[in-house]
């Protein structure tokens, strides 16, 4: 898989570090229970399609990235800073 890095360019996969979904998670109170912190801490979606996921340039510049990509076919729709991808939504 090849990503695009908005400063660098396109660059492989490798090259990069996969944090995650890019949805910002709600972190549970800290008296909240074991269950609840049990879900935060290791369950994740894992949807077949559409996906935005967070990735850090460790071989390269060393940016945040957004990328939407699709998890059935593996196109990579979009890529753009993570700052940037954070402000235009909201």
């Amino acid at each position: 898989m090849r990503l695009t890095c908005p400063i660098c360019g396109e660059r492989d996969r490798r090259e990069f570090y996969y944090k995650g979904d890019a949805v910002a998670l709600s972190r549970p109170d800290p008296d909240a229970g074991e269950a609840a912190w049990d879900s935060y801490m290791h369950l994740r979606d894992n949807p077949a399609g559409q996906t935005r996921d967070l990735w850090y340039h460790a071989s390269g510049c060393g940016a945040w990235i957004a990328v939407t990509r699709d998890t059935v076919t593996h196109e990579i729709l979009k890529t753009e800073l993570a700052g940037e991808a954070h402000n235009a939504a909201g």
